[in-house]
């Protein structure tokens, strides 16, 4: 490991614990900032309920920490819209958000759009199929930034159980992410959770980066980030366990090619020759072909687009 990243790890790593609520109230108020929590979502109906909940009870109505809880649908066929409102959140589809730019499927497209309808000064995204959740997944990250000016982008580190085993989730990150991560852009190499879905950052970084619209955004949003601002305006947050549910083999085979496909344009920012991928599951005559098309868009920065500008002015 490097030694900008020993350093680093001494520096910018963190526990929730760190940081008492009440100490982020002091810090909200003396700084006047304001947090917007970004739940994006699909057919999440058993659990973006309780997300809600816990957020709106602890750091809405208990200590005023969160300005706003937005669930952006991105085209459930469950009740997953109905539940979140229900428990507190304001629901927006995503495709009622820019329909100049006809939406794509991806999880990055839905965080790309949600800039457009939030107002805080510090964006915290969370996944919405988490479960025993806790509101340290968002106290947590939101924390050093509001206390600290150099802090611009925080992601949530945790163990990751795979069913009864622990700390065997994330296999993405381990057989994909990491390795991707240390040997091409090693500066990063000590994020415990490259590509976990909880993090928070400013507007004003967040509006400088582009989006990759799939899988891909963590990754491509962490080595932009790094580029950006720099390695000590980067932290991490020890939040505790991350309990959801997991993805078979073939999907995790489709999301590390997405990664890795964003990986491969910020090294070159070249021509992606063959952009997808064949997977093979067995059938009635034996092993059957499956070729799905790997994400090749991205969103441009939001400061580029006119919508956005005029929002900002009124």
């Amino acid at each position: 490991m490097l030694e900008e990243v020993e350093r680093w790890l001494n520096a910018r790593s963190w526990s929730a614990g760190d940081r008492p609520v009440q100490h982020l109230l002091s810090a909200k108020h003396a700084t006047g900032q304001s947090v917007s929590v970004v739940l994006p979502a699909l057919d999440e109906e058993a659990t973006v309920g309780d997300i809600v909940a816990v957020i709106r009870r602890e750091l809405v109505l208990g200590v005023p920490l969160v300005d706003e809880i937005v669930v952006v649908d991105s085209g459930s066929s469950d009740r997953t819209a109905e539940v979140a409102a229900a428990a507190g959140a304001r629901v927006v589809h995503r495709d009622a958000i820019l329909p100049r730019i006809p939406a794509v499927p991806g999880k990055g497209e839905v965080l790309w759009r949600s800039l457009l309808v939030t107002g805080g000064d510090i964006v915290c995204f969370v996944d919405a199929d988490l479960r025993e959740f806790s509101a340290d997944f968002v106290s947590g990250i939101v924390g050093p930034l509001l206390t600290d000016p150099d802090v611009h982008l925080v992601k949530a580190m945790y163990d990751r159980p795979l069913g009864a085993a622990p700390g065997q989730g994330g296999r993405v990150t381990e057989l994909m992410a990491r390795p991707l991560l240390n040997m091409h852009w090693p500066r990063l190499a000590g994020f415990v959770q490259p590509l976990g879905g909880e993090y928070a950052a400013r507007r004003s970084l967040l509006e400088r980066l582009p989006f990759p619209v799939g899988y891909g955004v963590e990754l491509g949003m962490l080595v932009d980030a790094l580029h950006l601002v720099g390695l000590d305006a980067l932290a991490q947050v020890d939040v505790g366990v991350r309990v959801h549910r997991h993805q078979d083999g073939r999907a995790l085979g489709r999301m590390a090619a997405a990664i890795y496909r964003t990986a491969q344009l910020r090294l070159a920012r070249g021509h992606l020759v063959r952009p997808t991928l064949t997977q093979f599951e067995r059938g009635a005559d034996g092993f059957e072909p499956h070729t799905y098309t790997v994400d090749t868009e991205e969103r441009p920065p939001m400061t580029e687009i006119a919508e956005y500008a005029t929002r900002r002015v009124a």
